[in-house]
């Protein structure tokens, strides 16, 4: 069957067999509101009751090149939740509740059980997010790709009631700034990453295979740790105590992130110490010997999210995070300015 195809490098067979081993991690994503299964032309989900003016709020996004990291050291099995990750995470920023996500992966060579262990990432995010995974794309890409090598990218719809939105517009000055710890590096700044740790070139595998006393682990198994997600802390606290504006700390780390927060007439003040940065942002630094600015414009320093909250419930809302299991901190407070952040 197909024998043109396959002689051409696309095996329509591997596909089938994809699809069915992936069925039980798509499965166990089921919520209210999915209709249909997989194999259809469509992801299909019923918009939810219960919303006076509900308003979708979408997010897409990839893994970028920490795939290169999957790939040195043959797990593939936690990357996917960096994608899911970095979709819900922002739309949750919007105080959306993320419904469902969609996933594009493109390979060299269809593996089946590689593509079920990419697949299963995806379903564990999907579960920490609370959304489902409602229809994917495997495409297969011969002399594209790598035999070896993939590309990941993903896409999810939230819904949040219009006048709960939070977009920044009851933020003041005198909000206390949260910062909810992050896993480690995300899946951001990953071509400096591998630059630091000499992971372009001969012996790769051999290096990032090596355990780190100063970190615990191998090299490898702290660059894969998977993106943290924050939808149902997020979502816990904008139900409990209202947040008034809200960062996604990803690519260009505070320096380019915390500004998006903010209104105008507001600066955000971060204040060293009042954290716990991670062991691997210090080896880094040392590593290349990197300015604060260089690591502050590219990494999240071990804070994740920035939430800003009414300086009266500053207390309640770092016991609400740890209630769900977040270690957060006071680390800073919105002031009157033009919309940039400092870092003192």
């Amino acid at each position: 069957m197909a024998e043109a195809y396959k002689a051409a490098g696309v095996d329509v067979e591997a596909g089938y067999e994809s699809v069915r081993l992936i069925k039980d991690h798509v499965k166990r994503t089921t919520i209210p509101g999915v209709l249909g299964g997989i194999g259809g032309f469509g992801g299909l989900f019923e918009i939810p009751q219960g919303y006076k003016n509900p308003v979708l709020v979408s997010g897409t996004d990839g893994v970028g090149t920490k795939l290169r990291i999957a790939f040195l050291t043959d797990k593939h099995d936690t990357i996917g939740q960096d994608c899911v990750a970095m979709c819900v995470n922002d739309v949750a920023c919007s105080g959306a509740k993320p419904l469902f996500f969609l996933d594009y992966l493109a390979v060299g060579k269809n593996k089946p059980e590689r593509i079920a262990e990419i697949v299963k990432g995806v379903a564990d995010g999907c579960e920490l997010a609370g959304c489902a995974l409602v229809g994917g794309e495997t495409a297969e890409m011969p002399g594209f790709y790598p035999v070896d090598e993939y590309d990941l990218a993903g896409f999810s719809v939230g819904v949040v009631e219009k006048e709960n939105i939070t977009d920044g517009a009851r933020a003041k000055a005198g909000d206390v700034l949260i910062g909810i710890a992050s896993s480690g590096i995300h899946s951001n700044g990953y071509s400096l990453v591998r630059k630091l740790f000499d992971l372009n070139s001969d012996g790769a595998a051999d290096r990032i295979a090596k355990y780190s006393d100063e970190l615990g682990k191998t090299i490898g198994e702290e660059l894969l740790t998977p993106t943290r997600i924050y939808v149902k802390p997020l979502l816990s606290l904008i139900e409990k105590v209202g947040i008034n504006t809200v960062s996604h700390i990803t690519g260009g780390g505070f320096i380019e992130n915390v500004p998006r927060m903010l209104p105008d007439n507001l600066n955000a003040v971060i204040r060293k110490g009042t954290w716990d940065v991670l062991p691997v942002f210090d080896m880094m630094k040392k590593l290349g010997n990197l300015t604060e600015l260089d690591m502050y414009n590219t990494f999240n320093m071990g804070i994740g999210m920035i939430c800003a909250i009414d300086s009266a419930k500053a207390d309640e809302a770092t016991r609400i995070l740890a209630n769900c299991g977040e270690k957060a901190y006071i680390i800073g407070e919105l002031k009157s300015g033009n919309k940039e952040v400092e870092i003192c």
